[in-house]
C-alpha cells in the first residue's frame, strides 16, 4: 500500500518514469470532496399556449466545471526534486507550496498541474474484474483491488464500452501511476498553530486544460 494517497506533481514531472516520489509533494488528506457542475445553454420556448405545458429547449454541448477539494494535515516529509532526495520539515512543505500556487506556468519546477487522488478499483478500463484479468481460473469478482487515480474519464477505447460515439476518448487509469487530474490549484491555505508540528491545509484544485 502507498504511504500517501493524495498528491501533487509539478511541471516538470516526467509522467510514470517519475512514479509518485519524485516533483511531487505527498499530502496527508483527511478529506476529499469532489464536485462536477454541468452547464447546459437553453432557453424557453414560446409553445405553452398550443400545447398546455412550458417548454424548455436546452443543447448538451459536453460542458462542465470540475473542482476537487482537500483538507488534511501536513507532516515533515521527504521530497525528492533535482536528482536529490531531502528531508523537509512541515513548515518548509507549506511554505513550497504557497510559493508554487503564487507562481506561473511557465515555472514548472513551482507549477502545481496534476492532483492525484488514488481510490481503490476492482474492475479495469474494459470493464474486466481485475481478478479474473489476473488469473482465469478465478470466478468470484473483487478479489483483487487496486489504486487507480480518480478521474473524469470514462472506460473503454476510442467508440467502445462507454465512450460509444466518442472518437476523441482518453485513456482510463490502469493503475496508480496514471494520470491523475490535471488543471491548477485555484487556492491553498494553511494553519500554523504552536501546540503541534502538524499543519493543517485545505485546496481547491480546479481541472482545466492550462496553457502555457
Amino acid at each position: 500500500m502507498p504511504d500517501y494517497y493524495v498528491y501533487l506533481k509539478t511541471g516538470a514531472h516526467g509522467g510514470s518514469g517519475d512514479g509518485s516520489d519524485t516533483n511531487t509533494i505527498p499530502l496527508r488528506a483527511v478529506s476529499v470532496s469532489i464536485a462536477t457542475n454541468k452547464t447546459i445553454p437553453s432557453i424557453p420556448l414560446p409553445i405553452g399556449a398550443l400545447t398546455g405545458e412550458s417548454v424548455t429547449a436546452a443543447l448538451d454541448l459536453g460542458m462542465a466545471s470540475k473542482s476537487i477539494s482537500v483538507s488534511g494535515f501536513i507532516i515533515d516529509t521527504e521530497i525528492k526534486r533535482h536528482d536529490t532526495t531531502v528531508k523537509m520539515t512541515a513548515h518548509e512543505i507549506a511554505q513550497l507550496l504557497h510559493s508554487s500556487v503564487d507562481s506561473t506556468g511557465i515555472a514548472q519546477h513551482q507549477a502545481l498541474t496534476e492532483l492525484v487522488f488514488l481510490m481503490p478499483s476492482f474492475v479495469n478500463e474494459n470493464y474486466v474484474d481485475r481478478g479474473k484479468a489476473a488469473d482465469n481460473t478465478v470466478s468470484e469478482n473483487g478479489t483483487v483491488s487496486v489504486n487507480i487515480p480518480w478521474t473524469f474519464r470514462a472506460r473503454g477505447g476510442r467508440n467502445l464500452l462507454d465512450n460509444k460515439l466518442v472518437f476523441g476518448s482518453l485513456p482510463f487509469p490502469e493503475n496508480e501511476n496514471s494520470t491523475g487530474v490535471t488543471g491548477f490549484v485555484r487556492s491553498f491555505s494553511s494553519n500554523i498553530t504552536a501546540d503541534t508540528i502538524e499543519i493543517e491545509f485545505s485546496l481547491d484544485f480546479e481541472v482545466a486544460l492550462v496553457r502555457p
